[in-house]
């Protein structure tokens, strides 16, 4: 997870935001569990691809296997198979601290005063060098650049005659974002911040329970949805059942915006909502504040097609596949030459020209982060025959870096941090530009509390943030150690 995270082959040159992860845990006494956690993950594989694990316990041994890559090639059926174990947690990982390297992938396993556990961390914390170095003085050795590893350590060693003081303990030590699943050689925890910056959610499956960052996730398992975690709630799924360890102190929600913006699958549930029908409304929005004159509205597939297909339904405007996307490409650990880098965005999308030519175009996108991508796919709706391009975008201007596990590049990278709204609009070539305003965001996603962490586009993060994290991202440090 480095503050400035690798992208992968063709995908470098993408200018989208990326997540650091999804997390699964599953419970089911009378079977393995192994296949279940995969599959699982397997649905989850938009939050991550740089590396899978799944950790297994079967009361007594808890076993562990990670590799990089995507779920699909982190895996063979043999591996699956060496996994036994009715008790299973799971991660795929992309990086905002701690380097794209096998050492980082998780689930991450530490053996402290209370014996084995493993843990699959969505999040990122903001105290992590001081927690860090505390925990090195008292005699923890670090296998990992990650502040999953601190949390785990954290909690292992924590002071405490059972869990519910220990995980009080975690939470009144750590700052930042934490959706987690803990494994213990006869228990899940699942674990969320006070501030609930990432989903996480449980459901019912067969005779057992299942956790994921996404309902998406259950969907494809069969399980029944029950409930999300709570902000600042800990769980614990063992023999017992389920039952509620430990809640926080309430702090004020800050549900990360992205998740309904980008990140969240668009058939998940988040937050009571259904994240598709927030995107058409965000397109709705941006409609009602950035009308045009336009013959037909095209999205940048896959996340903003929701988007496009709500903008074009509130200005009256027919909506159309434009682009398609070829969703492989990147998908190999064989490094492109450099014809094939220079083909970039190109063999990412492809236009249609029956739909494109001779035509006043609204393309819709979800955000502009650093402003790489852009101008190629603008040039590609021009080349396509497109008469005029009007770029409207779902996210307001993104002017700050994330420091909740989002990777949202550094202010010296952020283009809307350095450029203005014209600026931006000739920098990328279209005829005009449109950002969603904040207070638009907010009415479309039904923000009515400020119940959202907005702070990449105001600079108002729900926490102080330490010097050193705002240091790593003013002079674009690649990595936290």
């Amino acid at each position: 997870m480095d503050t400035l995270a690798f992208t992968r082959g063709l995908d470098s040159g993408l200018d989208v935001p990326h997540e650091e992860c999804g997390v699964v845990g599953v419970y089911s006494p009378n079977e393995n569990v192994a296949h279940t956690a995969f599959y699982g993950l397997f649905a989850l594989q938009h939050r991550g691809q740089e590396s899978a694990g799944i950790s297994v316990s079967d009361g007594t041994t808890i076993r562990v296997h990670t590799s990089m890559g995507l779920v699909a090639q982190a895996f063979r059926e043999q591996d699956l198979d060496r996994l036994q174990g009715h008790i299973g947690i799971g991660h795929t990982r992309y990086s905002t601290t701690g380097s794209s390297e096998l050492c980082n992938a998780q689930p991450i396993m530490v053996n402290g005063i209370h014996g084995e556990l493993t843990i699959a961390h969505n999040g990122n914390l903001v105290n992590t060098l001081s927690l860090r170095k505390e925990l090195e003085d008292s005699g923890c050795t670090f296998n990992t650049t990650t502040d999953s590893e601190v949390i785990a350590h954290l909690l292992s060693n924590a002071p405490g005659r059972n869990w519910v003081e220990r995980v009080g303990y975690l939470m009144r030590k750590a700052e930042g974002a934490y959706s987690l699943v803990i494994l213990t050689k006869d228990s899940i925890l699942a674990i969320r911040d006070p501030m609930g910056v990432h989903p996480l959610c449980i459901g019912k499956l067969n005779q057992g329970w299942f956790v994921a960052s996404e309902s998406c996730a259950l969907d494809h398992m069969g399980a029944e949805f029950i409930r999300e975690v709570e902000p600042g709630e800990a769980i614990v799924i063992n023999v017992d059942g389920l039952r509620t360890l430990h809640k926080a102190p309430p702090k004020k929600r800050s549900l990360c915006i992205f998740e309904y913006i980008y990140f969240a699958r668009p058939d998940s549930i988040i937050g009571g909502k259904a994240v598709y029908s927030l995107r058409r409304a965000m397109g709705a929005r941006l409609a009602i504040e950035h009308p045009v004159e336009a013959d037909v509205v095209i999205g940048v597939p896959d996340s903003a097609t929701p988007a496009a297909m709500g903008y074009a339904e509130q200005a009256m405007l027919p909506y159309s596949d434009g682009l398609l996307k070829n969703r492989y490409v990147g998908r190999t650990f064989i490094e492109p030459d450099q014809r094939v880098r220079d083909l970039g965005v190109k063999l990412k999308f492809n236009p249609i020209p029956d739909v494109i030519s001779g035509k006043r175009v609204v393309l819709v996108d979800d955000s502009i982060v650093r402003g790489t991508t852009t101008p190629h796919v603008v040039k590609l709706i021009r080349k396509a025959g497109a008469k005029e391009v009007h770029l409207r975008v779902c996210a307001p201007p993104i002017k700050h870096p994330c420091h909740l596990g989002i990777d949202m590049a550094n202010y010296n990278e952020l283009i809307a941090a350095n450029k203005s709204i014209e600026e931006i609009k000739t920098f990328v070539g279209s005829d005009s530009l449109g950002y969603l305003s904040i207070e638009g965001l907010l009415k479309a996603v039904q923000d009515e509390g400020g119940s959202h962490c907005t702070g990449c586009f105001t600079g108002n993060h729900p926490i102080p943030v330490q010097l050193e994290m705002n240091k790593l991202s003013l002079e674009g440090t690649a990595r936290l150690f």
